[in-house]
């Protein structure tokens, strides 16, 4: 099953009620602190148990004047409209880095993804498997980051790597790190088809492209049909939009359910999953002129949190926690935010107890009160590269070529980067996997997911202080503000406080 990175994850769970952040990559305090380097044929370990350590660069919380999606789709980018170019039909250049190389060497923290990468470039190219190497670090996403600096600091042979958006700043601004894409051939053009947020984080502070994502993870609402027809009267996903479409009616829902149900049934899964999707629709950097920016939208998302943490609306579990994943089967979560990634057994597959699960087969899916993504890797070369040509291919296979994106789309099953491929697919009714197909009970969740990549924006928003800054938030909000009953005042001064002590380079 696909258990994508869960990338951006950390942000949304930081610091829950234990404090400890598990991560989508999984940055898991037991993970092995040295590289497992093995061949590409040996590399078929789902390492399921990395849970994600995504710490989201999605910058994002939504702003008090966007509450309802509409405002929000208007402020957004429509990537569908932006192409002049399709990407199929733009030619690549000549690679200017060096070529020859014996090994072509890829590496990233763990074994979701790039063992089935491998395997059908390889296949589409003819490549020999003594030509590759996959350097599966094993670890969570976060812990990646030290052992990509090991490899630099040794000099190892390395010619493509994967990076999280939480921490990819720090290589993509790095020119001794990564190499700008033009280098490989690449030109604005073969990447007209992507997502425009995925394009955001690719680029350096100077606005040059060294990084792309295949992937786009977006995100929607996951629903039990049963509690919601029971407690909200709705049959049908559509139906079920119109009463959560932005979070004023989200919160009111929630209200509404923990009322029906004596408390029993919460509709939000978790507080991270709420930070998750509502930093998603900040429309105000982090950062700017080096100082800390605290909005209006910091304090809405603090009482809407509180609304619902008082009346039962959103359960008090930690994510990546048992209890969290049973939540999805004992009617104590009607709801779970879930990205691409998350519809197998990484969340939504193990919330319903697996095939023939208590809840299995009772699920659908809206795109909830804003529209928000949650995970994601960005493919990035060393500038060292003896292995360009390969390298340029690679990316090429699962970043332009459609037809091969189309087939990675569906066979591994993946959300991919490309607005032209996802809308064939949502418009040839393909179901991209049984599992999940059988899960939503038949629903095409590509569909749903394909509507709310669209309308994510991150123009001007990115700063390489977000994962900290949002991880320093949602924490300080749970625990002054939420728990100890602290008036917002003081949460906002501990949550600048904390900031300022765990970044001492801001103003």
């Amino acid at each position: 099953m696909n258990t994508l990175k869960r990338t951006l994850a950390l942000v949304a769970t930081l610091a829950m009620a234990t404090g400890a952040f598990a991560s989508c990559g999984g940055d898991d305090s037991s993970s092995t602190s040295t590289a497992n380097t093995s061949s590409t044929a040996d590399s078929t370990a789902d390492d399921t148990s990395s849970e994600a350590d995504s710490t989201a660069d999605d910058t994002s919380d939504a702003d008090s004047e966007t509450d309802d999606t509409s405002d929000a789709d208007s402020e957004t980018d429509d990537t569908s409209d932006a192409p002049v170019e399709s990407s199929a039909s733009a030619d690549l250049g000549e690679v200017s880095l060096a070529t020859g190389g014996d090994t072509f060497t890829v590496a990233a923290w763990n074994a979701d993804d790039v063992p089935a990468m491998l395997e059908q470039w390889k296949a589409a190219t003819g490549t020999s498997d003594d030509k590759v190497n996959f350097i599966n670090f094993d670890v969570g996403g976060g812990a990646a980051s030290e052992k990509y600096d090991a490899l630099f600091n040794d000099g190892a042979d390395l010619d493509v790597y994967f990076c999280e958006a939480d921490w990819a700043l720090k290589y993509i601004n790095d020119d001794t790190k990564t190499a700008p894409l033009e280098q490989l051939g690449f030109s604005d053009a073969n990447f007209a088809d992507i997502y425009s947020y995925t394009d955001e984080i690719g680029k350096d502070s100077n606005g040059v492209r060294k990084g792309v994502s295949w992937q786009a993870a977006a995100g929607g609402f996951a629903y039990r049909t049963d509690l919601a027809e029971q407690y909200l009267g709705v049959t049908s996903p559509d139906e079920m939009q119109a009463k959560i479409g932005n979070w004023e009616d989200f919160v009111s829902a929630a209200e509404d359910i923990a009322e029906q149900s004596g408390g029993k049934t919460a509709l939000a899964d978790t507080l991270g999953g709420m930070w998750q999707v509502f930093a998603a629709t900040r429309t105000t950097p982090w950062v700017e002129d080096n100082a800390l920016e605290v909005d209006a939208s910091c304090e809405q998302f603090a009482n809407y949190a509180k609304r619902l943490w008082d009346c039962g609306g959103v359960t008090k579990n930690p994510q990546w926690d048992a209890s969290w994943y049973a939540s999805g089967q004992d009617d104590s979560a009607m709801g779970f935010f879930v990205s691409t990634w998350g519809f197998g057994d990484a969340i939504l597959a193990q919330a319903a107890g697996g095939e023939g699960g208590a809840t299995y087969g009772k699920w659908n899916v809206c795109q909830g009160p804003a529209p928000y993504f949650w995970g994601g890797t960005w493919i990035v070369v060393n500038p060292a590269t003896d292995n360009a040509e390969e390298a340029q291919s690679f990316i090429k296979t699962f970043t332009v070529d459609q037809e091969q994106i189309k087939k990675y789309a569906l066979d591994k099953p993946e959300y991919c980067n490309n607005v032209a491929v996802m809308q064939e697919i949502v418009d040839s009714g393909e179901n991209p996997n049984d599992y999940v197909t059988n899960l939503l009970d038949g629903q095409n969740y590509f569909a749903v997911l394909h509507e709310n990549a669209k309308k994510i924006n991150l123009n001007g928003l990115i700063t390489p202080y977000d994962a900290t800054i949002k991880a320093d938030f949602i924490e300080t909000v749970q625990a002054e503000y939420l728990e100890s009953g602290a008036t917002w005042d003081d949460t906002q001064k501990d949550f600048i406080k904390k900031v300022y002590a765990d970044i001492p380079d801001l103003e």
